[in-house]
C-alpha cells in the first residue's frame, strides 16, 4: 500500500510501519531566482512487499525522487527514512555501507562492469561488504532469473535483456531492505520489457521485496500495484491497480496541465 499525507502529524504517527516513508521531502537545486525546486514537501509511506510506480511527466521529479529516497542524494528540507533508518542522520560512509546491504539498484544502462563474469558481477554487493555468498538463495536468485548457463559470460556476450536480469539478480542478493528500479525496460524491446517486468513483479510476489520503479511506460505501470504521480515536484494523483489506459490517461492531462 502507498499513502501520502497532507498533514504531517499522520506521518509521524505512522513510523516505523513503511519500507520507505518520505516526510515534508524538499530538494532545491541552486540559489536565487535561478533555483530549481525539483521536490515540493512530498510526504509518502510506501509497505513493504509492494510494487510502486512513480510516474509524470519530464521534469516532474521523478528521478530526484527516487535519488533521494534511495539515499543517492541528500534532500535540501525534510526526511527519508529506510524501514526505521533516518538517513539524514547518517555520515556518508554509512550511507554508502547501507546501499550496499539494504538498498537494490536495477538501472536502464545496466552498469555491469564488462571485466567481470555474470556471477562476479552478481555478487560484488556482498564481496564489497565483505560477507559470504549464501549459496541457497544464490541458487534460488538463478532460478528465479534464468540465468544457470550464463554464469561464466561477460556482459558483451549477453543480450539487453540477459544484462537486465543480471542486474536484477545483483540486486537481490543481499536480500535488500528496497530495490529501487529506474526506467528499467527503457532501453528493452516490448517482448524483452515485459519478461523483465514480469520477473520484477516476481520479486516481490515470490521473494517479498518492496519495489519502486520511476517509469514513464503506463504498461510498465500496470505490472504494479500502486502509481503515484509527481507534476512540478509534488504528488498530484495516487491509483490502486493501475491499468495501461488508465495511467496514460492520466500522464496525457499531466502534460497538458505542465
Amino acid at each position: 500500500m502507498v499513502r501520502s499525507w497532507g498533514q504531517q502529524g499522520d506521518v509521524f504517527a505512522a513510523k516505523g510501519r513503511y519500507a520507505v516513508q518520505l516526510t515534508d521531502l524538499t530538494k532545491q537545486f541552486g540559489e536565487g531566482p535561478t533555483a530549481v525546486l525539483a521536490l515540493d514537501r512530498v510526504s509518502l509511506g510506501i509497505e513493504p512487499g509492494t510494487f510502486t510506480a512513480v510516474m509524470g511527466p519530464s521534469g516532474s521529479g521523478k528521478s530526484t525522487f527516487l535519488h533521494c529516497a534511495a539515499g543517492l542524494d541528500r534532500p535540501t528540507s525534510g526526511e527519508v527514512r529506510l524501514g526505521g533508518q533516518d538517513l539524514a542522520a547518517l555520515r556518508e560512509r554509512r550511507l554508502t555501507e547501507l546501499r550496499r546491504t539494504r538498498i537494490g539498484f536495477v538501472f536502464q544502462a545496466f552498469n555491469l562492469l564488462p571485466s567481470l563474469t555474470v556471477e562476479q558481477n552478481i555478487t560484488l554487493p556482498l564481496r564489497l561488504a565483505g560477507k559470504e555468498v549464501d549459496a541457497a538463495w544464490f541458487h534460488h536468485i538463478m532460478t528465479t532469473v534464468g540465468l544457470g548457463d550464463c554464469l561464466a559470460r561477460f556482459p558483451a556476450q549477453l543480450s539487453g535483456g540477459q544484462q537486465q536480469r543480471v542486474a536484477i539478480a545483483r540486486a537481490l542478493v543481499t536480500r535488500p531492505q528496497v530495490i529501487f528500479a529506474d526506467e528499467p525496460t527503457g532501453a528493452l524491446d516490448p517482448q524483452t520489457a515485459r519478461d523483465i517486468l514480469g520477473l520484477l513483479r516476481q520479486a516481490v510476489t515470490d521473494l517479498h521485496q518492496t519495489v519502486i520503479m520511476v517509469t514513464h511506460d503506463p504498461v510498465a505501470a500496470a505490472h504494479t500495484d500502486h502509481a503515484v504521480f509527481l507534476s512540478t515536484g509534488r504528488i498530484v494523483d495516487e491509483m490502486g491497480a493501475p491499468s495501461a489506459d488508465r495511467v496514460a490517461e492520466v500522464l496525457s492531462g499531466l502534460r497538458r496541465t505542465a
